[in-house]
């Protein structure tokens, strides 16, 4: 018998050495730098300004860069971007869970309870939300939701300038005004 039990103990031992296996993507995403952000900053605060003006400022709990084909910077626990006017007046506010910018491109992507409020208390509330730096518009295909303090007005997409001052919703729905004449 202890031959026996030698050889059903070498046989389970080849068997469970057998069953060992490396799944090649975990360990490639495991070793790839390419995951791993070239920095990261806490309770960062960007001011963008032209000829000594500031136009905005972007706060952000947390900040993480990642360099690449495609370079982007990260703020998975949320961001606050304030746009200002001549007068360093807050014109509006945006706010948002997630977002994610992508510098070469000028466009930043704001997601999970997308919140802007512009200087007139008009509100915008929708689940994402494009930021097209270059052409200084925000846009969505996403369900939107505009609060005018007056009426309600619901849709499948808005356009906006990016200060939230001049929108327009697509496939629009909700209740509204209507004026006589």
């Amino acid at each position: 018998m202890p031959f026996f039990k030698k050889i059903l103990l070498y046989l389970i031992t080849l068997l469970f050495l057998g069953s060992c296996e490396n799944d090649i993507k975990i360990i490639n995403t495991v070793g790839n730098k390419a995951f791993l952000p070239i920095s990261s900053a806490k309770n960062v605060e960007t001011i963008y300004s032209d000829s000594a003006q500031i136009l905005m400022i972007l706060k952000t709990p947390l900040l993480n860069s990642y360099e690449g084909e495609k370079s982007y910077m990260e703020m998975p626990k949320g961001v606050a971007v304030y746009f200002y006017d001549s007068l360093m007046r807050v014109k509006s506010k945006l706010t948002a869970n997630y977002a994610i910018s992508y510098d070469k491109e000028k466009i930043m992507e704001a997601k999970n309870n997308v919140v802007v409020v512009n200087e007139k208390n008009e509100q915008l509330n929708t689940e994402h939300l494009v930021w097209d730096q270059r052409k200084a518009i925000i846009y969505s295909d996403k369900y939107v939701k505009i609060n005018t303090g007056k009426e309600i007005i619901w849709g499948e997409g808005m356009e906006s300038d990016e200060r939230f001052d001049k929108w327009h919703i697509k496939k629009v729905k909700g209740s509204f005004l209507v004026k006589d004449k």
